[in-house]
């Protein structure tokens, strides 16, 4: 399972999101990331947009779609568009990012199919008027202790015939070659393995955290849902890279840095930091081989009618 994807690329609702490498300790701010938040979401879109058709094959006309850990509503307000005759409903536990996602819903024009809705999942989605059509949980589920039990309550709050769809897993993003020209090559598989360790230790740290095998169809079948599928969306933004994508990888970088830069040995640490330095002709900020390739896979079940 790869977890940049568990950074800041997305969300909550998990309390919300959580992210990586942000400080040894394993709490991290939302509501300070929301504008990074938006910002990478938005970089994503077309990773989501790919996701929502294959989705509109499964889910024809959806009247209700639940956006559970929505953050900023990025993605929610794709799926107001994607599906003009949904209501929305964004869910998240940080009410600041909630007023984000109903300033979008505004300025794209879908405010009156777009509500919010504050709180901690799963229970919060006890307080929906009526079950949803399609339930979309991105990156919000391994916040939750108990992954089975909280699928278990996702799978409750569908109308029969609804469709649950988790976006977990995929794999670690790139976004330099191996042998970069300074330091040791293969800095970003040794990121990688620390990043591991950091999810690790959040997961353990969770209130009622439960250890799962991450077999997602098996979990989905498991919470009584049927007709699993799963499918893997690719984001390939290759060098010379547009000036928003070299800013999320200086972003990701910096948070990695400032999480988990300790644990690297000092010939890494020296590395990163001059990958970091806006000055250093070597650094993403400026080098020419920065690219970002991500796979983010999607897993989806039906309720029983």
């Amino acid at each position: 399972m790869a977890h940049d994807h568990h950074e800041t690329e997305h969300r909550h609702g998990h309390g919300h999101r959580h992210g990586h490498g942000h400080g040894h300790g394993t709490d991290i701010d939302w509501n300070e990331l929301g504008p990074l938040l938006e910002s990478q979401a938005e970089l994503f879109t077309p990773v989501y947009e790919r996701a929502m058709a294959w989705l509109g094959q499964e889910v024809t006309e959806p009247g209700l779609i639940v956006d559970a850990g929505s953050g900023p509503g990025v993605v929610s307000c794709l799926f107001a568009e994607a599906f003009p005759g949904a209501r929305v409903v964004a869910v998240d536990a940080t009410a600041p990012l909630l007023e984000r996602a109903r300033d979008r819903a505004a300025r794209q024009g879908v405010a009156d199919r777009f509500d919010t809705l504050a709180g901690e999942l799963p229970e919060v989605l006890d307080e929906l008027e009526y079950p949803a059509d399609l339930l979309w949980a991105s990156r919000s589920l391994h916040h939750l202790g108990d992954q089975r039990a909280a699928l278990a309550a996702f799978a409750e709050r569908l109308a029969p015939g609804g469709t649950l769809a988790l976006l977990e897993g995929g794999l670690p993003s790139r976004f330099l070659p191996r042998d970069i020209g300074i330091g040791r090559p293969g800095l970003q598989a040794r990121l990688d393995a620390l990043e591991e360790e950091w999810f690790a230790r959040m997961r353990a740290d969770l209130p009622g955290s439960v250890a799962e095998t991450e077999d997602w169809p098996a979990l989905l079948t498991a919470a009584g849902l049927k007709h699993t599928r799963t499918r893997t969306f690719l984001l390939d933004l290759p060098a010379p890279t547009p000036d928003r994508a070299r800013a999320y990888v200086a972003a990701h970088l910096s948070r990695l840095r400032e999480g988990i830069g300790e644990e690297l040995d000092a010939d890494d640490r020296a590395t990163l930091d001059r990958l970091l330095d806006p000055s250093d002709p070597a650094s993403v900020h400026v080098r020419p081989d920065v690219f970002v390739l991500g796979a983010y896979t999607v897993h989806t079940a039906v309720r029983r009618g």
